[in-house]
């Protein structure tokens, strides 16, 4: 890395793996404004404005641990709002890299965000120590290992396999509007033939493209198989 890389700094948010469904990619905080950090700084809310002006999300890279050498994938969006820094990102699948990260992120052995930032403008308090940085030049934001703000979070991770029968069975009834009884007959009869259709290799994301014909179709195939 160059000398100018080197003066990066980096903050860390952890994860929260709520739900994992299906396609690779995730979304989440990667940096929360006016929490101070265990690092004793705190990120003032538009401190990313001009960066993203200048970047915007396709300049932002994704890494592994900060590793220049280990991108895992693309951030789709990236953007402030009140709480902190948004992010949207999906893995590459067909990385080794990325791969493993998902699988220690769905098991929550991974479950850091971390900025990787130059310090343009910054004021120390000099009452509490604490540093207020009001202008930071992003470069990257990585899944890390260690979280340093423990209050972000993400709220979605997708995966690239067919989904639990759990998760199934939370789909069909949040989602396709089937009763519990239904969604539990389609799970009994109907559930391994799907889960064969449904393979990695050929991914087919029944939980968006066309939700309502196919709950229409399952409802159908619950009656059916009653």
């Amino acid at each position: 890395m160059s000398d100018k890389n080197a003066l990066l700094e980096t903050k860390r948010m952890a994860l929260a793996l709520d739900n994992v469904e299906l396609d690779g990619s995730f979304s989440g905080y990667a940096s929360l404004f006016g929490v101070v950090d265990l690092g004793n700084d705190v990120m003032d809310a538009g401190a990313f404005t001009r960066s993203l002006e200048r970047r915007h999300a396709s300049g932002i890279r994704m890494l592994w641990q900060h590793e220049a050498r280990e991108p895992i994938g693309i951030w789709t969006t990236i953007r402030e709002d009140a709480q902190g820094l948004y992010v949207e990102g999906r893995l590459a699948k067909g990385v080794a890299r990325a791969r493993e990260t998902l699988e220690l992120m769905r098991s929550k052995a991974v479950d850091g965000l971390s900025v990787g930032f130059r310090t343009v403008k910054a004021r120390k308090d000099a009452r509490t120590g604490v540093r207020h940085i009001t202008e930071a030049d992003l470069w990257e934001i990585s899944v890390v290992t260690f979280p340093m703000q423990p209050d972000a979070r993400i709220g979605q991770v997708k995966s690239g396999t067919f989904p639990t029968i759990r998760e199934f069975e939370r789909w069909l009834t949040r989602d396709a509007g089937l009763s519990r009884q239904e969604a539990r007959t389609v799970i009994a009869k109907g559930f391994a033939t799907l889960a064969q259709k449904f393979r990695p290799e050929e991914p087919r994301d029944a939980f968006s493209n066309d939700s309502q014909s196919m709950a229409e179709r399952l409802r159908q195939a619950a009656h059916y198989f009653r």
